[in-house]
């Protein structure tokens, strides 16, 4: 295959070359045609890129499906995305991508200009021109990243331009806990309060917001102590829905502490109660551990707002709700718990997740660690 370039101004190229496929009325080969910004150089070697790819029948022809249009099908066909996640995506999506990039052809986005992207939003990118963190330009890199490789799955794309740039470098979160004072102040300032079942069960298993909004009665066993978490409460624009773990780690079955076993026995012989009043009977083994008082499920974010409420007016320690998950985490670490039976109990996909979220923590046990392999080595018990 050959081709050829032509100036078509001080720093514009017109490259022609033949596509590899034929006319189905002419059978002549087509020719396309390219326009290339920059020096001749760089004409000359996107032509022999795209010579190559003819020779190899990886050729795609332009296409002028723009950025938008791509990403607005794809959120709203792609079935592998869960609700929230679709949800978020197309925020992201609104907010952050279509503004900047959403123009441009899907085949004709190029490395430099997902720098510029990048610079863009660090420096601009939020509502009234105010700059956006690294964190969420890290989300949009990797959501245009992903809308790429599906792209070029389809063969849409002969490339993925996205994965050729970095996304900006965010510091890691601060994993915001609870002490162990702070946890018995707590607790002492939630008797009686509707919050204490649900602060004790997070506190207690680590369980995220939404299992516990999704537990029913036969997945809590009073009398061996233990919780199955089989499924999880998701909240989005659309409503509610339960939803199955993302892996076979989120499916677990974990140990509860006695004193929070009793607090669920209190907790449950008081749902009767007030069933009874209400006439509405015996609770059955599916009915939900936590609802609203007509009995309908608790929506997470609801819980997160009647948290917040209750931490501002009483006093106490201004943390998420989630909080109360990594406190049980770190209270794990901080007696000597594995890092399996750690990942185990909160559902991680693997234990480097967990080091990966709380490396810092396991950094207070090496002393203890040092003591340890001495007392071993001085060959005392």
């Amino acid at each position: 295959m050959t081709g050829n370039l032509t100036r078509r101004g001080k720093n514009s190229w017109r490259l022609k070359f033949e596509s590899g496929d034929r006319d189905p009325v002419t059978s002549k080969r087509r020719t396309r045609y390219v326009t290339i910004h920059g020096t001749k150089k760089a004409a000359q070697v996107e032509l022999t890129r795209l010579l190559a790819e003819v020779d190899n029948g990886t050729s795609i022809d332009p296409s002028k499906v723009t950025i938008a249009d791509y990403l607005t099908a794809w959120l709203n066909a792609d079935t592998d995305l869960s609700p929230k996640t679709k949800e978020r995506y197309r925020q992201l999506v609104a907010q952050q991508i279509i503004p900047h990039l959403g123009a441009t052809a899907l085949q004709r986005l190029r490395p430099v200009q997902v720098s510029d992207w990048h610079a863009t939003l660090l420096r601009s990118g939020g509502k009234d021109g105010r700059p956006i963190s690294a964190r969420t330009t890290g989300h949009a890199h990797r959501i245009l990243h992903r809308a790429y490789e599906r792209a070029l799955r389809l063969e849409l794309v002969s490339r993925n331009p996205v994965h050729a740039v970095k996304p900006p470098k965010a510091a890691a979160p601060e994993v915001e806990i609870l002490s162990t004072t702070q946890i018995g102040t707590l607790l002492g300032a939630l008797a009686e309060h509707p919050l204490h079942p649900i602060v004790s069960l997070a506190l207690g298993t680590g369980m995220r917001r939404g299992e516990l909004c999704a537990l029913t009665w036969e997945t809590l066993d009073l009398d061996a102590n233990t919780v199955r978490i089989e499924r999880s409460l998701e909240e989005t624009a659309e409503g509610l829905r339960f939803k199955l773990p993302k892996t076979k780690h989120g499916r677990r079955t974990i140990a509860l502490p006695p004193p929070v076993a009793d607090v669920m026995r209190e907790h449950r012989r008081r749902q009767f109660e007030l069933r009874l009043q209400l006439g509405l009977g015996r609770p059955s083994p599916d009915d939900l551990v936590f609802t609203l008082p007509d009995g309908t499920p608790w929506p997470p974010d609801k819980v997160s707002r009647d948290w917040s409420n209750l931490v501002r007016y009483r006093g106490l320690p201004r943390v998420m709700f989630h909080a109360l998950r990594h406190s049980h985490a770190s209270a794990l670490i901080a007696a000597g718990v594995d890092i399996v039976t750690v990942s185990r109990r909160l559902g991680h996909a693997s234990p480097a997740i967990t080091l990966n979220v709380y490396a810092h923590k396991f950094g207070s046990t090496d002393t203890a660690a040092a003591l340890a392999v001495a007392s071993a080595m001085s060959g005392k018990p």
